[in-house]
């Protein structure tokens, strides 16, 4: 059975958005990981770069797939996870922790009501 913190928000396509004022920390959930695999290695934008909601921001490669990150959010990157350039597996080992990837500042707020809580990411899961 996946992590599935209650303070967090969620996409259907399992990443997480943490909520930090009008910046979001954004990564992937702990059943994203499992389902990867051991991941080797991780691309993210840079700094300033801006996305809209569903733009891909980034691909995660493990063992046995790659994966396309989408932004759960529209804004600009204003942090990016420099450790996961030599150490992806803190994705595997901490997807909540020291595997986040990059912090968005919120063009509009309100979008994150869309996402889902921990309560309907559990159900999504069929936990």
């Amino acid at each position: 059975m996946s992590e599935i913190p209650k303070d967090l928000l969620y996409t259907e396509e399992h990443e997480y958005v943490k909520p930090e004022g009008d910046v979001v920390a954004i990564g992937i959930t702990d059943y994203a990981q499992g389902e990867l695999g051991d991941i080797v290695y991780i691309e993210l934008p840079k700094v300033g770069t801006h996305f809209n909601k569903h733009d891909v921001f980034g691909t995660v490669e493990a063992v046995k797939a790659v994966s396309e990150l989408y932004s759960p959010v529209a804004g600009e990157v204003v942090g990016v996870n420099d450790r996961l350039d030599k150490e992806p597996a803190l994705v595997n080992t901490s997807p909540y922790g020291d595997g986040w990837m990059i912090k968005i500042k919120l063009s509009d707020a309100s979008e994150k009501g869309a996402l889902m809580n921990s309560d309907a990411y559990s159900a999504h899961l069929g936990q």
